[in-house]
């Protein structure tokens, strides 16, 4: 029997500038002034318990609403994955949400060729190589090292 194996799991670490930047764009997120689409997720941690934050960018896309992890498999996916909800907010206005983990096929291609286009100027160098006008098939086999959430209302 042959197993197999799971996509690589990804993850760029942070480096000294996006600390500071994350960290600006956390702060007037948290006091309400969105930057380029900016939220603050919030989803309870897998091991510890307690709840997590991070500054994420949402993509509106067809009617629809994603979270797109440009960093690759990194903590709030893993948190994500295992509660299947969290909280987005900006300032005092939040909204609880379910998450669902989307393939890798033609929709998450799209996905991120949309998350490219609005945002490729703060996040594209961690696509390594891949843009928006990229072809299907370079976007489709880049798609296991970039996680993507539908997020949908709990209601």
């Amino acid at each position: 029997m042959i197993a197999t194996l799971p996509a690589p799991e990804r993850y760029l670490v942070p480096g000294r500038l996006d600390r500071l930047t994350n960290r600006i764009a956390g702060t007037l997120t948290r006091r309400g002034l969105s930057v380029a689409g900016s939220c603050e997720l919030r989803v309870v941690g897998r091991s510890s318990g307690e709840v997590r934050s991070t500054i994420v960018n949402l993509l509106e896309l067809d009617g629809h609403r994603f979270l797109v992890a440009p960093r690759g498999h990194t903590q709030w996916v893993r948190n994500l994955r295992a509660a299947g909800r969290g909280e987005l907010r900006v300032g005092r206005r939040v909204e609880a949400f379910e998450a669902c983990e989307l393939p890798d096929d033609d929709h998450k291609v799209a996905v991120i060729r949309a998350y490219l286009e609005r945002w490729a100027w703060e996040v594209g160098r961690f696509f390594e190589g891949i843009d928006a006008a990229s072809p299907e098939d370079v976007l489709r086999a880049a798609t296991p090292t970039f996680p993507v959430f539908l997020v949908d209302d709990p209601t």
